[in-house]
């Protein structure tokens, strides 16, 4: 607690110096490389650990930077992907919890249960407190650890919160989305509270600041008051380009003749982002860091094709285990790489990258940890193969069964009305509901739902269970399931091992206390260990009476399924 408090004091102290200015007048000092005029580049002794920039951006579509053939501006990431290596078989999962609950634990959700949904904020949940999280091992190795933006895992305790799970510091919000100027943050109607914190305190003061820009501020008075000569880890989690759709002026005048009033604004975002990345990559030289660093720039999930976003040409959206829910905007940029300015086809998930920061920052992470991830720096920097040949995209016991899903269909060994996704070698597996597998083009049009919603909507099919070749169908246009049965039944044979493996689900019931009203207006703790206790005595307890009377069968207990059912639907789209 004392180290966090002067580590809070002489944050808040530097901040009282104001805040470095949005600069839009040095394009030119992070333009094309390492050697610009101006910015001094000391040398990095070789034998010191890198300095780690993990970039997470929020509902970035695959189809949404410029590399990828958009429509949307990106010139920074553009360069930065260039110069370094684009990871083109990259994967994350579809919503924001689960991403970044894998990010920081190198684990499958599976084995955090966190396997259903997200972390909502009136549950009394959160990272499970007995995992070793990224940050805290790289303090053992020696680094600074500081964190801006986005959290979304869990604050209910205060042994939840970032400054108790491996950071230094911390700035932003707690919450799933906010909003971009006031930071206010609304779970349900009048469930309303402020939600951008300092540490483990309200940050009243920092509110009227539009969000990207405030965070890519914070992250250059880190990096002026912090010494080279210390590794340092900087894990910036950016709300955008999350709902609400919010920019300021300048950035949507550019797009004006885009038609699609989501995608304009949507596409404003992206480029006030990549204009943050700018900042935030000239800081990293200015002030010395550059030439020892290495920049990992990743998406959260897929795009939300509702909210402007585009995973164009995938199939899916952000909620689902299709490719365009799944398959990951990324790229390393670094001096450091063996071999640069190249693709990689590497198979990389997103799990991996504590076991590679870890090694690259000289501590170790071994089998013994436990860990679902694996060291891929020799496959990223050297282009070697990588040492993942799987991916568990998850296992969701609590989504809606799938009618048409049973465990005859599933050889007698696996349920597929069970909601799973899995990729071994080639060959990619999903049982149960996947969600909505439209293939959406860019949204070009003014009207919503448009002529373009017509070109390619698939009716709800009668199937429970599908089989892609993604090295060569990587749209999933083919269904295999019905001319490779045998393949079918390996994959759902090695769901079975991994199912082996799960802890039970943590999804608790919301609890009233959680409301902001309770916390002075804002979103914040409220469960101390005693009411943990309770809370977990009750659900043992509800669990139990939900057993015996799971044989039961009524009317009124078809209807309350039916409009569970359909809440979650609207939740999810929500989500």
């Amino acid at each position: 607690m004392a180290m966090h408090a002067l580590t809070g004091l002489s944050l808040v102290s530097l901040l009282s110096f104001g805040y470095l200015s949005w600069d839009r007048a040095k394009p030119s000092l992070v333009a094309d490389g390492p050697g610009e005029a101006g910015v001094e580049q000391p040398s990095a002794a070789p034998s010191q650990p890198p300095h780690i920039i993990f970039i997470l951006t929020d509902d970035q579509g695959y189809h949404d930077v410029g590399y990828h053939g958009s429509d949307i501006e990106t010139p920074t990431l553009d360069r930065l992907a260039a110069e370094g290596v684009k990871l083109e078989n990259y994967y994350i999962q579809p919503i924001c919890t689960p991403s970044r609950s894998q990010l920081l634990t190198g684990r499958y959700q599976i084995h955090t249960g966190l396997q259903h949904s997200i972390i909502r904020p009136r549950q009394p949940n959160c990272l499970p407190l007995d995992q070793v999280t990224l940050p805290q091992k790289l303090q053992e190795a020696g680094y600074s650890t500081h964190m801006v933006g986005k959290w979304h895992l869990g604050f209910y305790r205060k042994e939840c919160l970032p400054t108790r799970r491996g950071f230094d510091t911390f700035l932003g919000s707690l919450t799933g989305n906010v909003d971009y100027y006031t930071y206010d943050n609304c779970d349900g109607p009048g469930v309303c509270g402020f939600d951008l914190h300092e540490g483990e305190s309200v940050a009243w003061g920092l509110s009227g600041q539009y969000s990207t820009m405030l965070y890519a501020q914070r992250v250059s008075h880190i990096l002026a008051s912090h010494s080279p000569r210390r590794p340092l880890f900087l894990y910036v989690a950016f709300q955008a380009v999350h709902t609400p759709l919010q920019s300021p002026r300048e950035y949507l005048y550019r797009y004006r003749a885009m038609g699609n009033v989501a995608r304009r604004k949507y596409a404003a975002m992206v480029t006030c982002m990549d204009e943050a990345v700018r900042n935030i990559t000239w800081a990293l030289k200015r002030y010395g860091f550059y030439n020892n660093s290495v920049i990992i720039f990743s998406s959260d999930n897929g795009g939300q094709t509702f909210s402007g976003g585009s995973n164009w040409p995938l199939r899916g959206r952000k909620g689902t285990y299709w490719e365009g829910g799944v398959r990951g905007l990324g790229f390393v940029h670094s001096p450091l790489l063996k071999r640069k300015r190249r693709t990689s086809r590497a198979l990389v998930h997103i799990t991996d990258w504590y076991p590679t920061l870890v090694g690259l920052a000289g501590g170790t992470a071994s089998a013994a940890d436990g860990l679902d991830g694996y060291d891929v720096w020799p496959a990223i920097s050297e282009g070697r193969a990588s040492p993942r040949t799987e991916i568990l995209h998850n296992i969701d016991p609590l989504y809606n069964h799938a009618r048409h899903g049973s465990l005859e269909a599933g050889f007698g060994i696996w349920n597929t009305a069970v909601q799973a996704a899995i990729r071994v070698g080639e060959w990619k597996l999903l049982t149960g509901d996947p969600g909505y597998g439209d293939w959406i083009p860019p949204q070009t049009l003014a009207a919503f739902p448009g002529s373009w919603w017509n070109l390619e909507r698939m009716a709800s099919a009668r199937q429970a269970v599908w089989l892609f070749n993604i090295s060569a169908d990587p749209y999933e246009r083919e269904d295999l399931a019905g001319q490779r049965p045998d393949v079918v039944r390996a994959l759902l044979a090695r769901l079975v091992d991994y199912n082996r493996t799960a802890i039970p689900v943590r999804y608790p019931a919301e609890n009233p206390r959680a409301h902001p009203d309770f916390n002075g207006g804002a979103w914040g703790p409220w469960a101390s260990d005693e009411e943990e206790e309770e809370e977990e005595e009750e659900a043992g307890r509800a669990r139990s009476f939900s057993r015996g009377r799971r044989k039961k069968k009524c009317k009124i207990c078809k209807l309350r399924s039916f409009f569970r059912k359909l809440n979650t639907r609207l939740m999810s789209q929500q989500i």
